[in-house]
C-alpha cells in the first residue's frame, strides 16, 4: 500500500517544489505517480521508490494532498498553498501591516523612477488603495509603535514618514543607499545603507552609526527578534551568505551562514526567525530556530519579503505580487 510519509514542506506558493517522502511504491518505467492537492492534478518532477518531488500548479488551494499509482490512492496529509492578495507591484523587501490589519508595499520601479502611486494598501476584505506619494524607489517600510508607517528612498538616501491618506514628510536624510527599515521597542529607527553601515535614529531625529557590515549587492533587511536584538541580511556576489546578529551596543556576530540571496525576515513569538532565501539550492521562507537549525517552511520562487500578520498568518512579497498563508505561527508582535 503507497503510504505518504512527510511533506517537506507542508506549504507552498503556486509554482514551488514539494518533496514527498512515501513507501510502499515500487518504481517501475511504466508506473507514473499522480500527485493532486485537493484534487488538482501537479507536474510530477521526479521521482523514485521512496521520494517524489512535484511542483505546486497554479489553480492549487490548501487542501488534501495524495498520490495515485495505477488506480491505488493513498493517504491524505494536508498541504497549505499560498493565495494571491494582489498582483503587479513591485515589492523589494518585507510588506508591513497596521494596527488595523491593513497591508502595504511598494511600486519600486526601475532606478531613478517617480510612479505616482508608489505605496498600495490593502484592506482587511482585499481592497487595493494606491497611495499618491510619488517616492523615488521606495524600498524599506516600517511601522513604530503608534502604528505610524515609515519608508526609505533608496535613491535619495531619505527616510519618509507617510500619513493614513499618503502624504509624506521627510523624517531623516543622509542614508546613503536606504533600504531595510526597522523599529526596536523603544521606537528607534534603524535603516540598511547598502555600503555597509547601520544607522540608528533616536527618537529626537539624532543619527549615529550603529554597526558596520560588509557592502551589500542590493540591500539590507532588518528585523528585531523577541529579546531586542537586531539581525541583518545583505545578499551579496556569493551563494553562502550571512544571517548576522547585532546586539544593543553595535557589537555584529554571525548568526547563521549558508544562505542563497538572503532579504526579507521576520520573526514569530517563539523566536524563530523566518528569512526570503534559498537553502541548499532551494527557494523559498527558510525557518530557522534559536539553535540555528535551518528548514524550508515555505516552498516557492522570487520571494523578496515575509511578514506575520493577524490569526497566524504570513504575507510573502515576490518581485510582483503578494501572497498570504497559513502557516498557524503567531508573529513577533509590532514595537
Amino acid at each position: 500500500m503507497i503510504k505518504i510519509l512527510d511533506l517537506l514542506p507542508a506549504a507552498a506558493l503556486p509554482g514551488g517544489e514539494i518533496f514527498i517522502r512515501c513507501s510502499g511504491f515500487e518504481l517501475q518505467s511504466f508506473l507514473r505517480p499522480e500527485v493532486q492537492i485537493q484534487q488538482v492534478s501537479s507536474h510530477v518532477i521526479s521521482a523514485s521508490s521512496d521520494l517524489i518531488v512535484a511542483q505546486v500548479p497554479r489553480e492549487a488551494s490548501s487542501g488534501d494532498l495524495c498520490i495515485t499509482v495505477n488506480g491505488e490512492e493513498s493517504n491524505h496529509i494536508p498541504c497549505e498553498i499560498a493565495k494571491l492578495v494582489i498582483d503587479k507591484i513591485h515589492p523589494v523587501a518585507n510588506p508591513a501591516l497596521d494596527l488595523a490589519g491593513n497591508l502595504y508595499s511598494t511600486m519600486s520601479g526601475r532606478k531613478g523612477e517617480k510612479l505616482p502611486n508608489s505605496i498600495i494598501r490593502v484592506s482587511r476584505t482585499g481592497t487595493a488603495q494606491p497611495l499618491t506619494t510619488e517616492l523615488i524607489n521606495p524600498t524599506g517600510l516600517a511601522l513604530n509603535s503608534k502604528g505610524e508607517i515609515f519608508v526609505s528612498s533608496r535613491h535619495e538616501g531619505n527616510i519618509y514618514k507617510l500619513s493614513p491618506q499618503g502624504e509624506k514628510s521627510l523624517y531623516a536624510k543622509g542614508m546613503g543607499v536606504a533600504t531595510g527599515i526597522a523599529f526596536d521597542q523603544h521606537d528607534n529607527l534603524y535603516v540598511g545603507d547598502r555600503s555597509g553601515t547601520i544607522f540608528k535614529i533616536d527618537k529626537n531625529r539624532e543619527i549615529f552609526v550603529f554597526a558596520t557590515l560588509e557592502p551589500s549587492v542590493s540591500a539590507y533587511h532588518l528585523a528585531f527578534d523577541p529579546t531586542g536584538s537586531l539581525y541583518v541580511t545583505g545578499p551579496t556576489t556569493s551563494s553562502y551568505d550571512h544571517v548576522y546578529k547585532v546586539s544593543s551596543n553595535g557589537s555584529v556576530n554571525i548568526f547563521f551562514t549558508g544562505l542563497g540571496r538572503p532579504q526579507g525576515l521576520a520573526f514569530d513569538v517563539e523566536g524563530n526567525l523566518y528569512v526570503a532565501a534559498s537553502l541548499a539550492g532551494r527557494r523559498g521562507i527558510v525557518r530557522i530556530n534559536p539553535k540555528g537549525e535551518a528548514t524550508i517552511a515555505v516552498s516557492g520562487s522570487s520571494l523578496v519579503g515575509v511578514a506575520f500578520g493577524y490569526g497566524q498568518d504570513m504575507y510573502l512579497t515576490s518581485i510582483d505580487s503578494i501572497y498570504q498563508i497559513h502557516l498557524g505561527v503567531t508573529g513577533k508582535p509590532l514595537p
